[in-house]
C-alpha cells in the first residue's frame, strides 16, 4: 500500500505536467505561476523526504513537445531550465564574489538564432529544451532583428521574442468580440511567433532581445560573458538590459530592476544572474536539469489581505458565465485593486470562497490581480442558477474537468450583444459605426431582435437621430456602411453567424468546396464535411448542428433577404485544381503572401503552411537554399519554383494582375 506521501508525489506531478502542457504545448494557463512554483516546491521537498522520483516527473523532464504544422529540429546543445529562487539571499549566496551579470528575465518565447556569412539562415523556438520549431519565415519580420549583420562567421545566438504591453493593449483594442481577445501578451507573442502565416507575425510588432552567446566561430570573447553581450550589440542585436554585479552591490541593482518593472513596457517575471567567467561557469557543469553557472529569481509577490464583498458573474457570447472577485480596495504594486477574475467554478470551489472570507490577493508578474489564497475558507458562495442577465436557467456544465456556469436561454441579451458585435466586425459584415454600446442600446429598445433586422433599422431613424452620441450626420454615416454591407460573399456570411468553431477561412474552405451553394452546405452530412481536406470532424459537427435547427434556418433566410450574395473572385481557368502550394522565403513581385495566396486560390489551388506528400510545388525564390522547407522538397521530390517559374505556370489565366 502506498504511503500518503507517495499518494500526494502523484497528484502534484500529474497537476503540474497538465499545467505544463497547457501552457507550453496548447498557450494557456491553468493556474497562476503562483501556484505552480508553490506545487512545485511541495513536490521537490517530498521527493527530498521520501528519496523517490516519479519517471515523469517535471523536475526530472525538461518540457513538453510543440504540437503544430511547423517543421521539427533538434537544438546543437540542450536548453535547460534555471534553478530559480524567491529569496535575494539565496541568490546573494549564487553571486558571492564572482563577477555575475544580472538582467531581465522576460516573458515570452525563447528563440535560438543562426547567422550565416552575415545573414539570417535559421531561427528555432526553444520548444521542450531539446527539439524546438524552425520558425526562420516569422523571424524575419520580427520588428527589431538584423537580416545582414556586419560579422560573416558562424553566429548562433539565443534571445527572447516579445510583444510589449503597449502592442498587446492595440491588439485586443482592435478586436471587437470580447471573447477572442489575447489573455496575455506571452500567449499572444507564442501565438504570433508560431504562424503559419508571417503576414500576421509582422502585424504584431514581435520583438527579440538577445541574451546569450552560444558559438562565434574565430572571434575572441575575452572569457566574458559582457564581452559577448556588448560584441552582440555591436552586430545591431538589441541584447537584454544588465547590470554587472557582485554580492557587495546586488541589492542596489535588485532595487533598480523592482522599481523599473512597474512602468516597463515589457513583460518580465523576473531576473537572470549569470557568471561572467566563461570558463568558470563551463566548468561548473549541470546537473539533470538545470546549468550551475545561473540562476533565475523570481519576484515575491507583494500580497495583500482583505475581505470578498462579491462575485460578479459576467455572461459572454458563448454563454459561459465568468465569475469576477469584487473585494475592498488594497494597494498592489503601486495601484489600486479591487476585482480580480477566478475564472471558472472549479477555481471557485477550489479556493472554498465565500463572501466576507479573508483572502490574499497579488498581481501575477506585477501585472494581472489574482487570489492568491482563502485564509477563511467558508465555502458559503452559492453558484446562481440563473443568469444574471436575462434571469433564464444556468448550469453548470463539466468540460476537460473543468466546471464552468453557462447560460441556457439562446436568447440571452449578453449573448445576442456579442453574437451582435461579430456579425458587424470587419472580417464578418464589415458595418462601421455599430459599436458594442450601440449595439446594447438598439437591443435593449426592440430595434433588433435578428441579424437581418439591422438592414431595417431606418424605420427608427426618427428615434435614433434623438439618442446620446447619434445626430443626423452619424445616422446617414450608418446606413451607408449597412448599404455597403449588402454586397457580400457567402463565407463572410457564414462566419459572421457566429456558429462555433468556424472561422472565416474555414468558412471560406467549406464555400469552396460547395460551389457557395448554401442549400448544399445545410443540407450535407457531417461525413461529408469532416472529409473537406483542412475541415475535420469538429468543424463540420458545429456546421450540421447549427443548420439542423429551424430557427437558425429562419434567422439565415430572414438575413438573406436583405443581401446580395458574389462569389469569390476565381478564374474561369481553374488550373491549379486539387495542387496544393507552399509559400516560402521573400517575395519580389508580390506586395505579400496573401496576394499570391489569393491569386493560387483564384485559379482553384490550396496554400498550405508545410511540405508534405500532399504538396505539389514549393515557392521560394532562394531555389538552390538549403532551408528545411527546401530540403523536404527535395527529399519527396516536389519541385521548388522561384517566383518567375510559378507565374509562368499561371500564364494561362488572363486574370493575373501583379
Amino acid at each position: 500500500m502506498e504511503t500518503a506521501e507517495v499518494t500526494r508525489m502523484k497528484e502534484l506531478v500529474q497537476k503540474l505536467n497538465e499545467a505544463a502542457k497547457a501552457y507550453y504545448q496548447e498557450d494557456r494557463e491553468i493556474m497562476s505561476n503562483r501556484e505552480y512554483d508553490a506545487l512545485y516546491d511541495e513536490l521537490e521537498q517530498t521527493e527530498k523526504i521520501t528519496g523517490i522520483v516519479l519517471a515523469d516527473s517535471p523536475t526530472v523532464r525538461v518540457g513538453y513537445e510543440a504540437v503544430d504544422a511547423l517543421p521539427k529540429e533538434t537544438h546543437d546543445s540542450p536548453m535547460l531550465s534555471l534553478d530559480k529562487t524567491k529569496e535575494r539571499e539565496v541568490l546573494r549566496g549564487f553571486v558571492g564574489s564572482h563577477k555575475t551579470l544580472l538582467s531581465w528575465k522576460m516573458d515570452g518565447l525563447t528563440i535560438v538564432l543562426t547567422y550565416e556569412n552575415g545573414e539570417l539562415q535559421k531561427a528555432v523556438t526553444r520548444g521542450n529544451g531539446i527539439v524546438g520549431e524552425v520558425i526562420t519565415n516569422n523571424a524575419r519580420v520580427f520588428r527589431n532583428i538584423p537580416l545582414k549583420i556586419a560579422y560573416q562567421g558562424r553566429l548562433v545566438l539565443r534571445g527572447e521574442a516579445i510583444i510589449t504591453y503597449s502592442d498587446f493593449e492595440r491588439i485586443n483594442n482592435s478586436i471587437e468580440d470580447v471573447d477572442a481577445k489575447y489573455k496575455n501578451p506571452r500567449n499572444l507573442c507564442s501565438g504570433s511567433v508560431r504562424q503559419l502565416n508571417n503576414q500576421i507575425t509582422a502585424e504584431r510588432n514581435v520583438r527579440f532581445f538577445a541574451f546569450a552567446l552560444v558559438s562565434a566561430q574565430d572571434v575572441d570573447m575575452h572569457n566574458s560573458r559582457e564581452f559577448q553581450m556588448e560584441w552582440l550589440r555591436t552586430q545591431g542585436f538589441e541584447v537584454v538590459e544588465y547590470r554587472v554585479v557582485t554580492s557587495e552591490n546586488l541589492d542596489e541593482a535588485m532595487d533598480y530592476f523592482a522599481e523599473k518593472i512597474i512602468t516597463n513596457d515589457f513583460p518580465s517575471d523576473g531576473l537572470v544572474a549569470l557568471y561572467d567567467d566563461i570558463a568558470y561557469g563551463e566548468s561548473l557543469g549541470s546537473t539533470a536539469k538545470f546549468p550551475r553557472n545561473a540562476f533565475a529569481f523570481k519576484w515575491a509577490d507583494e500580497v495583500r489581505e482583505t475581505t470578498l464583498r462579491e462575485i460578479e458573474w459576467s455572461p459572454s457570447r458563448t454563454g459561459l458565465i465568468n465569475p469576477v472577485a469584487v473585494f475592498d480596495p488594497v494597494e498592489l504594486e503601486g495601484t489600486t485593486v479591487s476585482r480580480a477574475s477566478v475564472h471558472n467554478v472549479s477555481i471557485v470551489k477550489d479556493l472554498k470562497l465565500g463572501i466576507g472570507d479573508t483572502i490574499q490577493v497579488y498581481k501575477a508578474n506585477m501585472i494581472i490581480p489574482q487570489i492568491a489564497e482563502n485564509l477563511t475558507q467558508s465555502g458559503n458562495l452559492e453558484i446562481p442558477n440563473i443568469c444574471p442577465v436575462c434571469g433564464q436557467e444556468a448550469k453548470v456544465l463539466r468540460e476537460n474537468d473543468v466546471e464552468a456556469l453557462y447560460c441556457m436561454n439562446p436568447d440571452c441579451v449578453a449573448k445576442k450583444i456579442k453574437a451582435f458585435t461579430l456579425f458587424v466586425s470587419r472580417d464578418a459584415m464589415n458595418i462601421d459605426g455599430l459599436s458594442e454600446a450601440t449595439l446594447e442600446k438598439f437591443i435593449a429598445k426592440g430595434f433588433i431582435h435578428n441579424f437581418g433586422d439591422i438592414f431595417e433599422i431606418e424605420k427608427y431613424r426618427d428615434e435614433i437621430v434623438t439618442m446620446d452620441g447619434f445626430g443626423e450626420k452619424s445616422f446617414d454615416n450608418l446606413i451607408s456602411s449597412i448599404e455597403k454591407a449588402k454586397k457580400t460573399t457567402l463565407a463572410k456570411v457564414i462566419y459572421s453567424l457566429g456558429i462555433s468553431n468556424i472561422g472565416l477561412s474555414n468558412a471560406k474552405v467549406i464555400c469552396r468546396y460547395f460551389d457557395d451553394d448554401l442549400d448544399k452546405i445545410r443540407s450535407a452530412k457531417e461525413e461529408e464535411i469532416s472529409m473537406i481536406d483542412g475541415i475535420g470532424p469538429v468543424i463540420a459537427g458545429s456546421l450540421t448542428k447549427y443548420f439542423a435547427k429551424p430557427e437558425n434556418n429562419q434567422k439565415v433566410d430572414h438575413l438573406l433577404g436583405y443581401l446580395h450574395i458574389v462569389k469569390e473572385e476565381k478564374s474561369d481557368n481553374q488550373i491549379f485544381a486539387g495542387m496544393n502550394f507552399v509559400i516560402t522565403g521573400s517575395l519580389e513581385h508580390f506586395s505579400n503572401r496573401g496576394e499570391a495566396k489569393n491569386l493560387i486560390e483564384s485559379l482553384g489551388g490550396k496554400v498550405t503552411g508545410s511540405v508534405t506528400g500532399k504538396t505539389n510545388y514549393l515557392i521560394n525564390n532562394d531555389v538552390t537554399s538549403n532551408s528545411s522547407k527546401n530540403k523536404k522538397a527535395r527529399e519527396l521530390g516536389i519541385p521548388i519554383l522561384s517566383e518567375e517559374d510559378f507565374l509562368k505556370l499561371a500564364e494561362e489565366s488572363k486574370q493575373i494582375e501583379i
